[in-house]
C-alpha cells in the first residue's frame, strides 16, 4: 500500500505505525500539514493517516481548512482513512460535526468499551469481524472532544469521555486515543506537553505511570497492527 501520514508537530510521528509499514513492505511518506506544505493529490496514496498535535481544530489556523478538504476528498474517494487523536477530530470537523472542550482532560492508560449492535455488524461487516476486544487500554492525551458526525457510527467510549471512536462505512475510522504511541514516542509528547500533566485531574496520570507500563504500550501496538494489517487485507482482496 501508498501511505500517507499527516503530521502536525514534530514530536508526534507515526512511532509504531512506520514499524508496520517497514516490516510488511508498504510505502510510508509524512507530510507536515501545519507548516503549509503542499499535500498529496488524492491519487498518490491507498490510505491516509491523520496524527494528533496539541492544538485544537477550534484554533482554525490557515492550513485545516486544506487538510480537511483532503480528508473529505479521501473519504469520497474511499480511500482508507485513519484518524488519530488530533486527527479524529479533524475527521469529524470535516464531516460537519462539532469539536469542543471537554470538561476533563484525559491522559494516561484508561479503559474504553468498543461495541456495534447486531444491525450494525450487518451494516459495518468490516469492523465486526472482531478487529477488537469488547474492551481494552489505549493511552489518551487529549482536552477536547468530538460529536459524532452525520452517517457516522459510534463505536467506542469511555468513562471520561463518551466519543471516543467512530467509523464512516468500511474505510474510514477515528479514534480519540493512541495505539500508535511506542515509549520513545511518549517520552516526547510528555517533554513537550509536560505543563498539561502538572495541571492534574480525576483522569491524568503522572509521568511515571506512563512510561513504567510497558505492557500496555505492548497491547496498545498489538491492537494497532490488526488494525493496519485488517485494512492492508481489506485493500488488497477489494475488487
Amino acid at each position: 500500500m501508498k501511505i500517507v501520514i499527516l503530521q502536525h508537530v514534530p514530536f508526534e510521528g507515526p512511532a509504531a505505525i512506520r514499524t508496520w509499514a517497514r516490516s510488511n513492505g508498504h510505502e510510508l511518506r509524512c507530510f507536515v500539514a501545519s507548516h503549509g506544505a503542499e499535500l498529496p493529490s488524492i491519487d498518490s496514496f491507498d490510505s491516509l493517516i491523520i496524527m494528533g498535535g496539541p492544538m485544537s481544530v477550534n484554533d482554525q489556523f490557515t492550513w485545516m481548512a486544506k487538510e480537511m478538504d483532503l480528508i473529505r476528498s479521501a473519504i469520497t474517494a474511499q480511500r482508507y482513512v485513519i484518524g488519530i487523536c488530533l486527527g479524529a477530530q479533524l475527521i469529524a470537523a470535516s464531516l460537519g460535526a462539532e469539536i469542543t472542550p471537554h470538561d476533563q482532560r484525559e491522559i494516561g492508560w484508561f479503559n474504553v468499551e468498543y461495541g456495534l449492535s447486531p444491525e450494525q455488524e450487518i451494516a459495518h461487516p468490516h469492523w465486526s469481524n472482531g478487529l477488537f476486544p469488547p474492551q481494552f487500554m489505549p493511552l489518551h492525551w487529549h482536552g477536547d472532544r468530538f460529536d459524532i458526525p452525520p452517517n457516522a457510527t459510534a463505536i467506542i467510549r469511555s468513562e471520561a469521555c463518551e466519543n471516543q471512536g467512530f467509523i464512516v462505512g468500511e474505510y474510514t475510522i477515528a479514534l480519540q486515543f493512541h495505539l500508535e504511541f511506542d515509549q520513545s514516542a511518549a517520552v516526547r509528547v510528555i517533554h513537550a506537553c509536560k505543563n498539561e500533566l502538572l495541571e492534574g485531574g480525576s483522569y491524568v496520570q503522572t509521568e511515571q505511570e506512563i512510561l513504567s507500563n510497558e505492557q500496555a504500550f505492548h497491547n496498545a501496538n498489538a491492537l494497532l497492527f490488526l488494525l493496519l494489517e485488517a485494512m492492508a487485507t481489506h485493500f488488497l482482496t477489494a475488487d
